[in-house]
């Protein structure tokens, strides 16, 4: 099994998901890196402004940084070697890095969605009807 790290530009949060202008593509990147976790692939992922010493620390990262600077940012490293630049990887590219088995479907987290506009226990058709968990 490989080991993914991913190396992030400076996000208001650990995971970039907080606040009230959240990037679709952080919750779909977070829900990704959670998947292949929680199914033994060892995911690693750093944010700039709250880790800056691992990004000092690693002679890849560094370089990296030095040539293309914080903008190149994210940076993913699989075994200490640079495998993407410039973009999140999808749930299956973090899997096969991982080593792992990806699922057929793939899930979609939506933020656009409205908590209260479909059924389950988020919505209004709830038993107790408030429209919350």
């Amino acid at each position: 099994m490989s080991k993914v790290e991913v190396f992030e530009p400076a996000l208001c949060c650990a995971t970039g998901v907080c606040g009230e202008d959240v990037d679709q593509q952080l919750v779909t990147f977070s829900a990704d890196l959670d998947f292949v976790s929680s199914r033994g692939g060892d995911v690693y992922r750093y944010n700039l402004a709250s880790e800056p010493r691992v990004f000092a620390e690693n002679d890849t990262v560094r370089a990296f940084l030095h040539l293309a600077g914080s903008g190149g940012l994210p940076l993913v490293l699989v075994d200490g070697v640079t495998a993407m630049t410039g973009r999140y990887p999808d749930r299956g590219q973090l899997a096969a890095w991982a080593g792992i088995d990806e699922p057929a479907g793939r899930i979609s987290l939506d933020l656009d969605e409205s908590p209260g506009a479909g059924g389950g226990c988020c919505s209004s058709d709830s038993p107790d009807a408030t429209g919350c968990c």
